[in-house]
């Protein structure tokens, strides 16, 4: 639209201003604006198209970022009540980056305390509704990222990712989704949960927004395009019955490897080799605990009614573990790493369900296995990306996970653009069109 002269940042800018107006104070993704900078930021945008020198393909975009990356001048809180009244006093690397490439920033979304945590009900922040059915999360812990984007409150936005919490608010809220490999996003200028498990990444409206996005960001060249899916060796990671499937989440995956099975490429069974659910489950967690304990601890010493009691129960649990379990925790990391190397040669890619089940009623107990599907990409170093398959009988999103190998993302992101292109793309939830 740029490009052709049919919209200015300009436009798009005020219209996205619009819908956060409109719409954010029920859904409670955006939780402090720049407006006034970002109305700047889109003029000088408009400027450059204008004489035909766009910094990048992104140049203009509105985009919203997650309340644990640091924005100049906005709180950089990670949803814990006790940073409330922290201001960043420069921008996060990769918030720099995307400035850089034009990218026009909104203001800082919501997230689950501390990020430790898939539902986004945040006792000092307030909730984040899931934009497809109003007392349902979003997922988590970048559930206000997820949120703003599927409802239209931004082009795109950034999350953080340490065991599933980009692509599991991507999976209920029904947009895209990626985890960066290890190490091509910084994430300096990020409150962290665990510096060994954490990642940046982007969440969009459609596949092809990613790569664009994911190459400002890290400084990387990510080429653009869908993959050819005939000939791709895909393996299918279905959890062999030691996950949980719910229904909908079943027979919506069967029928996108039934829909792909149709394109000339090659699926096959396919489970992450050495991967134990419940034990790595608790390792990763164990890791997060431990190194939030570690981050926290001097802010924790002076303000602890500033975090709720369930998280300063969990650090306190993780800090107290014996060190031979915590050791047995940390090697998992390189143990899968060098365990999903095998896989990789006799498969291009994974495929898999994004998390067991679609989004759930804030009524309901988080189910333990959320991020079952999601957390071997980040122990591994793998990058990931969830797309949109579709809806269950009660019109709530379904979502694939497309994993590939290690420092691969510009491939996986092709193969999720050609996966997309054949389950097609989310439509704006009702309410939000």
């Amino acid at each position: 639209m740029f490009e052709s002269g049919a919209e200015t940042p300009l436009t798009v800018f005020e219209a996205y201003a619009a819908r956060i107006k409109a719409h954010n104070p029920k859904l409670h993704a955006f939780l402090d604006l720049r407006l006034e900078a970002a109305r700047e930021e889109a003029a000088a945008s408009a400027a450059r198209w204008a004489g035909g020198a766009p910094l990048s393909s992104i140049d203009g975009a509105p985009i919203g970022i997650k309340a644990n990356i640091g924005v100049a001048g906005l709180p950089r809180h990670a949803g814990i009540g006790a940073y409330r009244d922290e201001i960043a006093t420069a921008d996060a690397p990769v918030v720099a980056n995307l400035k850089s490439a034009g990218a026009v920033v909104l203001g800082i979304l919501n997230m689950h305390e501390g990020a430790l945590g898939a539902t986004t009900d945040n006792e000092a922040f307030g909730r984040t509704q899931n934009p497809w059915r109003e007392g349902f999360t979003p997922g988590g812990s970048s559930g206000g990222s997820g949120a703003a984007v599927a409802a239209g409150l931004c082009a795109a936005a950034l999350g953080s990712d340490t065991m599933g919490s980009v692509r599991i608010p991507s999976a209920y809220c029904g947009c895209v989704g990626h985890k960066p490999a290890t190490g091509l996003v910084s994430i300096e200028g990020v409150l962290a949960l665990s510096p060994t498990l954490d990642h940046v990444g982007p969440h969009g409206r459609q596949a092809a927004d990613l790569p664009p996005l994911l190459e400002a960001m890290s400084g990387a060249a990510i080429p653009a395009g869908p993959a050819d899916l005939p000939g791709l060796r895909i393996g299918v990671w279905t959890g062999a019955g030691e996950i949980e499937l719910e229904p909908a989440v079943a027979s919506g995956f069967d029928a996108a490897c039934e829909k792909l099975s149709k394109t000339g490429a090659s699926l096959t069974p396919a489970e992450p080799p050495d991967y134990r659910y419940g034990r790595d489950r608790r390792a990763g967690l164990l890791i997060s605990e431990v190194e939030a304990a570690e981050i926290h601890a001097e802010r924790l010493a002076v303000d602890p009614e500033g975090f709720t009691p369930l998280f300063r129960k969990l650090m306190a649990w993780g800090a107290a573990r014996p060190q031979a379990e915590k050791d047995a925790a940390y090697a998992r990391v390189p143990a899968l790493a060098d365990a999903a190397r095998a896989l990789f040669e006799t498969v291009d890619f994974v495929v898999a369900p994004t998390a067991p089940q679609t989004a759930f009623s804030f009524e309901q107990d988080a189910p333990a296995n959320q991020a079952d599907f999601t957390a071997w990409a980040d122990f591994a170093g793998l990058p990931a990306t969830a797309v949109y398959a579709g809806q269950s009988a009660d019109g709530l999103p379904l979502s694939l996970q497309v994993i590939g190998p290690r420092g691969e993302d510009a491939a996986t992101l092709a193969a999720a653009a050609a996966i997309e292109a054949v389950l097609g793309r989310a439509p704006l939830p009702p309410g939000f069109i």
